[in-house]
């Protein structure tokens, strides 16, 4: 057995943090997860400890669908540790390197992404304070935030130890450089700041920390990277007044303005599948590409690659599978609705997801329950397929409309109550 960590096994170091040292552990149960260890400078300081416990106890109430959970932590342990979700994939950092600048519709649905994200961690008392490129992590299904909960507590100890600010140059609001009192709205600045390096610039140009920090106070930001009808918005993000930057939720309003409607898409009738007349189709035989297995014919599902159940769960567990739903003979209802980004299709098959250009398939007998949660004061739409394994998908629509999102509500739960009976 490797070394222990509280009750996680470490299997490997990840790097360092802000806090100490980062390593990539397992529960007993399997699950994957990131503990942050602290420095010992930082386990030795009282003030660092007590903030800890009070940021962590916050940040345990975080949730959203683009933050990586707080699961479990020790503030009292002889180095005090954080476990965190592990959340597979490249940092924003890492995939503009690797990729190039964003487009424009890239940076809208991570700039919605990142404002919903800062939306679930300031309702719960929490300002992020170091929200930056290597602090996104882009999972496939969406990007998540990390290293919330954890900045008040080593902002505290920082400023103490060397009366310089907390954060990262370049992404530092000017509140935060000059000392001032920080809130939710230097998350904000920061947004504006990551939009701007997702698009390939650098708002306050390069050079020293300071330098950084004197032009993040005194000087208008660089926008020349950022395509044009997205200047205005970022701008205001970036604006020296706390006051005068906008919050989380009206970006998620202005990223969807002068969007293209939300399209319904027409899927075309498939062609009949089935076995010849009088035979009955063998278990996990699969209908030939693009077309519709007949109600109740069983799949056999095999995720696309880089979907699957989240890293770290391991092969899942043996749990009884039930029988297909029955359906009435001939009745095979749809529903089929995307946006720009997300596109969801439920049929006599199962649910079909495509989430930022990955899609995932899964079989109603893999389904345990299937949830729609309204968002953005009801513009939006959050359907949550959970599996029997243990694992969730989500899939967020952009309604633009309360009206167009009931509408879909309406349209999809008789699809859902065919095929779930006891959702």
């Amino acid at each position: 057995m490797g070394t222990l960590i509280g009750r996680y096994v470490i299997e490997h170091k990840l790097g360092e943090g802000g806090m100490g040292t980062v390593y990539l552990a397992r529960s007993r149960g399997g699950r994957a997860v990131a503990v942050k260890v602290a420095r010992p400078e930082l386990a030795s300081d009282p003030s660092f400890r007590a903030r800890f416990r009070a940021e962590v106890a916050a940040a345990r109430q975080v949730g959203g669908f683009h933050t990586a959970q707080v699961v479990d932590a020790d503030p009292d342990a002889e180095a005090p540790w954080l476990a965190t979700a592990y959340v597979p994939g490249p940092t924003l950092a890492a995939l503009v390197t690797d990729e190039g600048p964003m487009d424009e519709a890239r940076l809208r649905a991570l700039g919605a992404a990142l404002a919903e994200a800062l939306e679930a961690i300031h309702a719960c008392g929490l300002v992020h304070r170091d929200l930056k490129p290597g602090n996104i992590v882009m999972a496939p299904d969406g990007p998540r935030v990390l290293d919330f909960g954890i900045a008040r507590a080593l902002e505290s100890t920082r400023l103490t130890a060397t009366g310089s600010a907390f954060g990262t140059p370049g992404y530092l609001a000017p509140e935060q450089a000059l000392g001032e009192e920080v809130t939710g709205a230097a998350d904000v600045f920061a947004l504006g700041a990551v939009l701007v390096a997702a698009a390939g610039g650098r708002p306050f140009g390069e050079g020293t920390p300071m330098g950084l920090m004197y032009r993040s106070v005194h000087e208008a930001p660089d926008l020349a990277s950022v395509p044009e009808s997205l200047r205005g918005l970022i701008g205001r993000c970036l604006a020296k007044d706390p006051a005068e930057r906008p919050t989380p939720d009206e970006i998620l309003d202005a990223l969807g303005e002068g969007e293209p409607h939300p399209a319904t898409l027409v899927v075309p009738a498939a062609p009949a599948y089935g076995p010849p007349q009088g035979q009955t189709p063998s278990q996990g035989q699969t209908p030939p590409q693009g077309q519709t297995p007949p109600p109740g014919h069983v799949l056999p599902h095999v995720p696309p690659q880089g979907f699957g159940p989240p890293q770290g769960f391991g092969p899942p567990g043996a749990f009884a599978v039930p029988p297909p739903p029955s359906v009435p003979p001939g009745f095979v209802p749809e529903f089929v609705v995307a946006d720009r980004v997300s596109g969801i299709v439920v049929d006599g098959s199962g649910v079909h997801l495509q989430l930022y250009g990955e899609e995932v398939d899964f079989g109603w007998e893999e389904i345990s329950g299937v949830d729609l949660l309204r968002t953005r004061r009801g513009r939006g739409l959050r359907v949550v397929v959970s599996l029997h394994e243990g694992g969730a998908y989500t899939c967020e629509l952009d309604g633009r409309r309360a009206a167009r999102v009931e509408e879909w509500v309406a349209r999809l739960d008789p699809v859902l109550a065919t095929f779930l009976p006891r959702r």
